[in-house]
């Protein structure tokens, strides 16, 4: 019999006969693989259009011919690579030229990396997959990338710390192209026990942990999918598709099939088949079969011409998987329990183990969660807390306020007595102090695992592990959540500009060659700091810290992250280098465009997948676009810091005379970069003045070498009035956000020094004098200071409005004013001469009131100015270019804030 004949006669059974090769697989399938496993029904590519019937078959196969995938985001059409330029007025031919062609080489690497990946939301998930993770098919899953490596095995206190007892070989994946290894734990039977029934049996060692412990049948379960779920004619049992079979085989060969071609007959083409077959289905009521057009124009493919009926294909695609019912057929971790021996327990410390050229390494796996990295010898720590021991989190994320109040702090450090302060401590006694000081947000220095503790945390050696000295991740998830309780966000200081050189807890040579993360070479190495270079041209790199970015903000909910020291990666001299501000130095050869790219993919990634985020960009040279949008140009980020206020301040402070200091400098300094104020961070001082070798404001002002304050009260007093001067102009003046340092919110009167052997060790500098918050003093008024400048915020909404307007500065006089929104700024930053009656211009008759007076004498002020002089009227006197102006009073050395209570209409 002709095939064609067999095929013809295949399509003219009814529905509920036919073999069908998209129903015939089970629609089950285990939720915890991966999506790409499986056909959505956007992928069930086998209707075709009549137009495509009626080409040649050598033109259907240039069609199908997959396109090229785009590179670019969805925004791409719309995208100029040198859009910013004329928006900050910059006309640098080269340095446009330059980011066209670094517009291009982003596509390339895009393309690049979405060759491996779908999207970036996929190329920043390595973290569900890398690393050790327990599967649900009673296992543990090791994954880790080693390119340079010949062999691999997982070694620890499970196996009593053997090479070859648990490596990649044969049957469980071992080694891909790419240079991933993948390693296979199986959960050991216990005595007594047998193997499971069924190979895809799955447990719940998490989620409703002791659901599926009643022991479930799975007939009955199979029985109850086929009752309750599937709509008669959706899915055929495999004997009925059988019974189809046979039934065909035995009408065209069985003994009552046609002898010959004469008893045959002739057959009738498609079309008339077609009809006849269709005449047989309209009196059946009993059919709720899926209806099908089938055009048949005898080609070998003609299950390519079949044309499902678009109501029941929409309602089939409407259905939900049944995954409730394989779900339930899961057991729940008694059983587990009961039947297995983990192959790894909680708290099992563990290491890598790899054969390279140059022989045998042990490693601390790169994706590691938890980290013991001190000691002769640094382990990983298999953490799979119980479930009654996983953290569950209480509260959502803060909406993000409209100006930022960051509270830069360190873990370590935080506490009042000699030694490494932790998690706990931190949440129950800094986290309260923050909220009351007024911060909206707290950054965290050296959270992130790092084996040299003198570092502060920026010689990070396990991206993907809190710091053990601190506590748990248990812990950490805690302090989050009990911020976000308090409607404070939380910012990480993330270090993906370099990375420790450490070899036994860190990256370096990982796999035994020096290419594996970093570039090799000078350019591998920091240039001053003794770090190693990521190469951000790699794609499994990139891979490794988009992954790092999101585990952070999935795994631990972190509001955002300043990407810190980026003047490190975007140049090849790591920015040790003298900028002069000429374009030519953002774009000559030693600007890295690969670092470039990474941002840029960087923020994309953050943004597109978490809209919230916050991204803050410390880059001591300014480059150009780091706050605009990606698809102008620029790098994406929301903020960027601005260094010169802090090194301005500390160079008039340890070397010029009070009298001395330039008001002009100053405000030049504090608004020369109006046009990005609005995305700009401000701060007085943070841990760099405190922490680098240097010394806090605090300590310089007030010259405490020994325990007791020195000299005078004046010089109390002059430390005071400075401080608080200084740090109200910086947090009014410009600027969007700002921020503090730990402690120097009520002037901490010591630098901040680690342990180290220079030091012998000691931990006399390493923590925070709180106990002088308890005292009336000088400490106190500040503290009171700080917390009414940032209540003025709260209340006045100052970081949030637009940008200053500097109309009066006076050098000779040594005043400065500014308008910002309706608020007027007077500062007399004189050491000696206080003024009666000094006039300021102002554009808006009315009358102003003092709210806000740095002369208080709650805030260890003098409180020179009275009562009656709180309430100012304005005259129609022209000054400063304005039509009209007030007569103040300001007190030397003092600052005040007058607000518009009044406005005259003239």
């Amino acid at each position: 019999m002709p095939s064609s004949l067999l095929l013809s006669a295949h399509f003219l059974l009814p529905s509920k006969d036919r073999i069908s090769p998209f129903f015939g697989q089970s629609p089950l399938r285990n939720p915890g693989s991966s999506s790409a496993g499986t056909l959505s029904p956007r992928q069930w590519k086998w209707k075709c259009s009549s137009s495509a019937q009626e080409q040649p078959p050598k033109q259907q196969q240039q069609q199908k011919k997959p396109p090229r995938r785009s590179p670019t985001n969805k925004s791409e059409p719309n995208a100029d690579p040198v859009g910013f330029l004329s928006k900050k007025g910059i006309s640098d031919r080269a340095f446009a030229q330059f980011l066209r062609e670094r517009h291009k080489a982003y596509k390339d690497r895009k393309f690049e990396l979405f060759s491996r990946f779908i999207d970036l939301k996929e190329a920043s998930a390595g973290y569900e997959i890398l690393g050790m993770h327990r599967h649900r098919e009673h296992r543990v899953d090791y994954m880790e990338w080693a390119p340079g490596a010949r062999y691999c095995a997982l070694l620890g206190d499970f196996n009593d710390w053997s090479p070859t007892e648990n490596s990649a070989r044969e049957g469980h994946l071992g080694l891909d192209d790419f240079g991933y290894w993948f390693i296979i734990l199986e959960d050991k039977l216990r005595d007594g026990e047998e193997p499971e029934e069924y190979y895809f049996q799955e447990y719940n060692y998490v989620d409703d942990y002791d659901k599926g412990d009643n022991g479930i049948n799975v007939e009955e379960l199979l029985k109850r999918i086929n009752d309750e779920y599937w709509e008669p004619g959706e899915i055929w049992p495999l004997k009925s598709r059988l019974e189809m079979v046979a039934k065909l085989y035995e009408q065209m060969f069985g003994p009552n099939g046609p002898e010959s071609e004469e008893e045959l007959g002739e057959i009738p083409d498609a079309e008339t088949r077609y009809k006849q077959w269709k005449e047989t289905q309209k009196n059946d009521s009993a059919n709720n079969l899926p209806n099908y057009e089938v055009i048949d124009d005898g080609r070998k493919f003609d299950m390519c011409s079949v044309i499902s009926d678009p109501v029941t294909q929409e309602e089939f695609r409407a259905k939900k998987p049944p995954l409730a019912y394989w779900i339930e057929m899961r057991k729940g971790r008694k059983a587990w329990l009961k039947k297995y021996m983990p192959a790894i327990s909680h708290g099992s410390r563990y290491r890598v183990y790899f054969n390279t050229p140059d022989g045998a390494l042990e490693r601390v796996p790169a994706w590691a969660t938890y980290v013991l990295p001190d000691g002769k010898k640094s382990y990983a720590v298999y953490w799979e807390p119980p479930p009654e021991d996983i953290y569950k989190w209480k509260n959502k994320r803060p909406k993000v306020p409209k100006s930022l109040r960051i509270y830069e702090c360190h873990v370590g450090i935080s506490g009042s007595e000699p030694k490494i302060s932790s998690f706990k401590e931190f949440t129950s006694k800094v986290l309260p102090h923050v909220k009351n000081a007024g911060y909206n947000a707290i950054q965290l220095i050296g959270v992130i695992e790092h084996k040299d503790y003198s570092s502060v945390g920026y010689k990070v050696t396990n991206f993907f592990a809190v710091s053990s000295r601190f506590g748990t991740p248990e812990d950490f998830k805690c302090l989050v959540d009990e911020a976000h309780g308090l409607g404070i966000l939380v910012f990480l200081d993330i270090v993906h500009s370099y990375a420790s050189a450490d070899e036994l807890v860190g990256l370096a040579l990982f796999d035994g060659s020096n290419d594996c993360f970093f570039h090799t070479g000078k350019r591998g190495h920091h240039k001053y700091w003794g770090t190693r270079m990521f190469k951000y041209g790699d794609v499994d790199v990139l891979h490794f810290l988009l992954s790092n970015l999101k585990w952070w903000v999935t795994e631990y909910q972190v509001d955002g992250f300043q990407f810190h020291s980026l003047s490190s990666m975007m140049y090849t001299h790591n920015g040790f280098a003298t900028f002069t501000g000429e374009m030519e130095e953002y774009c000559n050869q030693y600007v890295d465009k690969d670092a470039l790219i990474y941002l840029i993919l960087a923020n994309e990634m953050l943004h597109d997948l978490h809209p919230n985020i916050i991204t803050i960009a410390e880059d001591a040279t300014f480059y150009p676009g780091l706050c605009e949008s990606t698809t102008q140009g620029g790098l994406g980020f929301d903020y960027w810091v601005n260094f010169s206020a802090s090194e301005m301040w500390l160079w008039l402070l340890e070397n010029v005379p009070d009298r001395d200091w330039s008001m002009n400098k100053i405000v030049s300094v504090l608004v020369s970069n109006q046009q990005s104020s609005h995305n700009m961070l401000l701060y007085a001082e943070n841990h760099n003045q405190s922490i680098s070798g240097g010394r806090s404001f605090a300590e310089i002002l007030f010259n405490r070498p020994s325990e007791e304050l020195i000299g005078s009260d004046d010089i109390v007093f002059r430390g005071s009035s400075l401080h608080k001067m200084i740090k109200l102009i910086t947090f009014t003046i410009s600027g969007c956000a700002y921020l503090n340092f730990m402690g120097n919110e009520f002037g901490h009167p010591y630098k901040v020094e680690f342990p180290m052997a220079s030091n012998n060790y000691s931990f006399n500098f390493a923590n925070r004098r709180w106990d002088l918050l308890t005292e009336k003093g000088v400490h106190s008024d500040l503290f009171n200071f700080d917390t009414d400048m940032m209540r003025l915020d709260e209340n006045e909404q100052i970081l949030s409005r637009s940008l200053s307007k500097v109309h009066h500065v006076n050098d000779s006089s040594m005043v400065i004013s500014y308008m910002r929104g309706p608020l007027l700024f007077i500062f007399n930053f004189h050491p000696e001469i206080s003024y009666e009656t000094y006039r300021i211009g102002v554009e808006e008759a009315g009358e102003y009131q003092i709210i806000f007076n740095t002369d208080e004498i709650s805030y260890g002020g003098r409180g020179e100015l009275k009562s009656n002089q709180y309430l100012r009227r304005t005259s129609t006197k022209r000054s400063d270019g304005c039509r009209n102006s007030l007569e103040v009073a300001l007190p030397s050395r003092s600052a005040q804030v007058y607000k518009l209570v009044r406005i005259l209409r003239l």
